[in-house]
């Protein structure tokens, strides 16, 4: 199967284990649905806030345009959509590095998804084989975040500050995976 449209699963789900994880390729059945779930007040409020429908339609268009400046993925928990991942080109220091993010519905949080979720995407970032880092940068006050990153083998490289939406700078830390 080829590299974009392979799925890739953590362990079965049984106790004390969380659900088996897959990562689809972002299309447009769903995608859009997905994006307006994630598009709430709690879900963004350490992204600077929901955005308009417009620029969310947006976002979903670039989404299914990555092609080789990155992917996105549909999580899913046990086949059930549980929130999205993906990794996309930046420049970060003057190098051009990988850069992750993700979101997972309120009803799936807790339970592992995203932490597996981003070990998924660090192999898929591997394979890709275009930069040497991929970096996450959860606001310095979002302990889940900063845990995800942790437990998916993120090393911490400090606080920094980026601007994200544009115009809203913000406080966030730095974690870094050596891809290659």
């Amino acid at each position: 199967m080829d590299q974009a449209h392979r799925s890739h699963r953590s362990q079965p789900a049984s106790p004390g284990r969380p659900p088996a994880i897959h990562l689809e390729p972002w299309t447009d059945e769903g995608g859009l649905a997905l994006l307006l779930r994630l598009n709430t007040p709690e879900m963004t409020e350490h992204l600077g806030g929901p955005e308009t429908q417009e620029k969310v339609v947006d976002r979903h268009r670039r989404y299914l345009r990555l092609d080789d400046k990155g992917r996105m993925f549909r999580i899913t928990a046990d086949g059930r959509t549980a929130g999205s991942i993906g990794f996309w080109e930046t420049t970060w220091q003057g190098e051009p590095v990988w850069e992750t993010g993700w979101g997972v519905l309120p009803e799936f949080q807790g339970l592992g998804i995203a932490a597996g979720a981003a070990r998924l995407v660090i192999e898929e970032a591997r394979a890709a084989g275009r930069h040497a880092h991929l970096h996450a940068f959860p606001a310095t006050d979002h302990g889940a975040s900063n845990a995800v990153c942790r437990k998916a083998g993120f090393t911490l490289r400090g606080e920094s500050t980026v601007e994200y939406p544009k115009g809203n700078w913000h406080a966030c830390n730095d974690w870094r995976v050596v891809l290659r």
